[in-house]
């Protein structure tokens, strides 16, 4: 049920949900004349967008669909504001691309949640798709604060966002319950295709990180007919947790030795999150007191790991390890049992270096998937960590990320419009194995 909807026609950029002042105006290397918002010609695609990088300090940054992208004022940025025109370097002038932009807030259960509909303005000489797009863990809004919808939008896609429970303008309290932001999921498609009635053609989700265990929750029930999904895990978090850790350790250096040691350690702290702090105690103290001289103990981290290992015993049983925050994760959530429940065609795009979420365990198991006859397309990207960012390996064994990978914006748009136009960059893919 919608209680609000405002529509309007906008040049690229969505502003946050009720409105504000043009931020340029806040941005004085910016000229006025050179606004956010989505701008093209015919070789090349930028969204101009403000990010707060830092609590009140805004940056005006860019993002090209090939994947490029930098701060707007930059020495070396490859956009630039020249006689009130965005230009990129070399000189080519870029025009704007225009969106139609619907405000509404709809019910989920008992929430109010705010959204936000995006439909391309051109004329597509395909079926026009609409899309749900399906939030990470972030605690931020999405709605005005998310370039991602930009970029699918200035490729023909539809996109519908909303800021999840607990964030923006959307009542509730913020969770990670992925039960919960599922039948999220479902009120915003029900929303999204009513606001796009008779415009659209293909309805799908797309869920980047967090949202690759959200999506697929929630697609049978909101009636996807696609399913995309960004460096995702098809893990448990408990398997995330161990795989971060495994990880961190082949990076290292060490050995299968050292890791079979380690999984001794990842059940122990897996064992305690996973009963959210009531048991798993005695096998921790073993554990520490196995290995706790070890060098590689010392510096394991992992997403909770290395904070349960760092905890004293009296705050662990009281749910207390560093900054390590339950909210609600449902920690041994089979995502494969959910992946055998769902026929409809999906594309999983994988980060081959991924130290957020490594990726080595979801690709056997999508490759099993295929193999038992699931219409699953897998696609990996080399040199490329979470977000599908690319790196230089800085001799400290640091990494200095550098851009999007090139071909991925470009791959989950054209999935999305069912349509193929390789190559896509880099990336290895693998399509279904059929019959």
């Amino acid at each position: 049920m919608s209680y609000r909807h405002l529509v309007r026609l906008k040049a690229g950029f969505f502003l946050p949900f009720f409105g504000l002042l043009m931020a340029c105006a806040h941005h004085p290397q910016v000229r006025a004349s050179c606004d956010l918002g989505i701008y093209g010609n015919e070789r090349e695609i930028a969204v101009v967008y403000d990010r707060e990088m830092e609590p009140g300090e805004r940056t005006t940054r860019y993002t090209f669909v090939d994947g490029r992208r930098g701060v707007i004022g930059d020495a070396e940025a490859a956009l630039q504001c020249v006689d009130g025109q965005w230009q990129t370097t070399p000189r080519a002038a870029l025009r704007e691309i225009q969106t139609v932009e619907t405000d509404t807030v709809f019910r989920s259960g008992e929430l109010n949640l705010a959204g936000r509909l995006i439909e391309p303005v051109r004329e597509a000489d395909h079926a026009r798709p609409l899309v749900v797009f399906v939030h990470g863990s972030e605690s931020t809004p999405t709605v005005g604060n998310s370039y991602y919808p930009l970029l699918l939008a200035a490729q023909g896609v539809s996109v519908f966002v909303y800021d999840k429970r607990g964030t923006g303008q959307s009542e509730g309290s913020y969770t990670q319950n992925f039960e919960l932001l599922a039948s999220d999921v479902v009120a915003a498609a029900a929303e999204a295709r009513r606001l796009a009635t008779g415009r659209y053609e293909r309805f799908g989700l797309f869920g980047g990180s967090q949202g690759g265990w959200v999506a697929p929750l929630a697609a049978n029930r909101a009636g996807a007919e696609f399913l995309v999904i960004g460096f995702g895990l098809v893990l448990s978090p408990l398997e995330e947790d161990a795989e971060q850790v495994y990880d961190e350790l082949r990076r290292a250096g060490y050995g299968e030795d050292v890791l079979a040691d380690a999984r001794a350690v990842t059940r122990a702290t897996g064992e305690i999150v996973g009963s959210h702090f009531t048991s798993g105690f005695e096998a921790l103290v073993e554990v520490k007191a196995r290995f706790g001289g070890e060098v590689w103990f010392q510096s394991i981290e992992g997403e909770f790991t290395g904070d349960i290992l760092r905890a004293s015993e009296t705050g662990l049983r009281r749910g207390v390890a560093g900054d390590f925050e339950d909210s609600g994760v449902l920690w041994r959530h089979d995502p494969i049992a959910v992946l055998r429940t769902i026929t409809v065609p999906q594309l999983w795009v994988i980060a081959a270096n991924d130290t957020a979420a490594p990726g080595l365990v979801t690709q056997e198991r999508l490759a099993s998937l295929q193999a038992e006859g699931f219409p699953i397309t897998t696609a990996l990207y080399p040199n490329t960590d979470h977000g599908m960012v690319e790196f230089e390996q800085l001799p400290d064994g640091s990494r200095r990320y550098t851009q999007f990978t090139e071909g991925y914006f470009r791959l989950i748009a054209d999935t999305m419009l069912d349509i193929r136009s390789p190559p896509y960059g880099r990336a290895d893919i693998r399509m279904p194995i059929e019959d």
